[in-house]
């Protein structure tokens, strides 16, 4: 089998690994069931899942096997890692709907058909039935409270407060690498490096039952060169279902990313070859633009489709190269043309708030049809819609089309 350890290792992906050696023996010899699991707190996964997405494909292409667990029990806790309060908690119903959208969006990065198909599970199945007395017997005197509050997790939320109910997730996840062993031969969670402590409670609790053959392996965080999580937008986080992102916005995400971030998306997040990458990103000054272009359309397409890629590409050219189609342009419709420019921009969310859009219109960073306008008290009017639509653009990147 290929050294697939050593391919993920070479991309950029793998943070830490709890037993280096025997792991990269064991992927050498064998086809190995893995899990990565996924908490529906959302109808879609955004663009923190993309990383995982992506060990989970290159392993399953390297004759793996994944298993995609849904978290539709965990989820009602809700993982405390990287958390200053307590998430909100879902019903029964919006976890399995939330279910049901991300099994959708998963099959786009892991086959479910061949020799080593992914399979889905549901910790609901198992979680929600068991007793408490029983299961804290069992799994609850395996774990040290203060090991487990010197855990990152946990220990960054002492100040603010953390509750006895958050602090049980650890035992559900690790609980949940010890169901999936049993009953699948499942070796292996995989996760990110924010997952480590939660990972090494499942790995050593498989170890103390009696088994000698769990492992975890912790992949980087997708961060930006100041080292704050990519995929924040000015609309909030960039989603991976085009209802809540649209490809043309998802593509424009990436093919603004800053110069230092495009080595670490074109290894992480597509699946060029290794020479392409090294050339790309040799390019320098104003050629490294061919480099975001490629990982846009490379990465939208990956999510969203070729047909999808290639629209949001084109759009990008007509606004930005004045070539191409603007038809798939962001676009917020209007019931009529007599609206003011501030509550326009509040409207396609290019500002959150009426004080920041009057900033922008003062500060000059605000173009109506191509001209600059400066007028807070604007109004737009009929001969603002040429062809039944008019073209909002925030600095030179963020455009919005208002549509009668």
């Amino acid at each position: 089998m290929t050294d697939i350890i050593k391919e993920l290792e070479d991309r950029g992906y793998i943070e830490q690994l709890t037993h280096e050696k025997e792991i990269k023996e064991l992927f050498q010899k064998e086809s190995v069931r893995f899990y990565i699991g996924i908490d529906p707190t959302a109808d879609s996964m955004h663009i923190g899942h993309f990383v995982a997405l992506m060990v989970a494909a290159r392993l399953q292409r390297a004759g793996h096997k994944p298993i995609i667990l849904m978290g539709g029990g965990t989820a009602t806790i809700g993982d405390p890692s990287g958390r200053t309060d307590m998430r909100k908690m879902l019903t029964r119903e919006q976890l399995d709907h939330n279910v049901e959208c991300i099994k959708k969006q998963a099959e786009r990065f892991v086959s479910f058909e061949g020799e080593n198909a992914a399979i889905i599970v549901n910790n609901a199945d198992w979680l929600l039935d068991l007793k408490y007395i029983d299961f804290m017997k069992k799994i609850g005197t395996l774990f040290s409270v203060n090991k487990m509050l010197a855990a990152e997790c946990y220990k960054s939320r002492l100040e603010t407060g953390l509750t006895f109910f958050e602090m049980g997730y650890m035992l559900l996840q690790s609980y949940d690498f010890l169901y999936l062993h049993d009953k699948y031969n499942c070796k292996m969670q995989i996760g990110g490096n924010d997952q480590w402590s939660n990972i090494i409670g499942g790995v050593e609790l498989i170890r103390k039952v009696g088994a000698e053959d769990s492992y975890g392996l912790t992949f980087k965080l997708l961060t930006t060169a100041e080292g704050k999580k990519m995929g924040k937008t000015a609309k909030g986080a960039l989603w991976l279902n085009p209802d809540k992102t649209s490809p043309y916005e998802f593509y424009q995400y990436w093919r603004n990313i800053g110069d230092t971030e495009v080595e670490k998306v074109l290894k992480l997040l597509t699946f060029l070859p290794d020479e392409e990458v090294d050339r790309l990103i040799e390019l320098k000054d104003e050629k490294i633009n061919e480099a975001k272009k490629i990982a846009a359309y490379e990465i939208t397409k990956l999510i969203h489709g070729e047909e999808e890629a290639i629209k949001a590409e084109e759009t990008a050219k007509a606004l930005f190269e004045g070539n191409g189609s603007i038809e798939n342009m962001p676009t917020t419709k209007v019931e009529n043309t007599d609206i003011s420019l501030v509550d326009a921009i509040v409207l396609t969310k290019i500002a959150p708030s009426k004080g920041q859009a009057r900033k922008l219109i003062e500060q000059g960073g605000i173009t109506l049809n191509e001209q600059k306008i400066t007028d807070i008290n604007y109004t737009l009017s009929d001969k603002d819609f040429v062809e039944n639509h008019a073209i909002i653009k925030k600095g030179k990147k963020v455009y919005h089309k208002l549509e009668m």
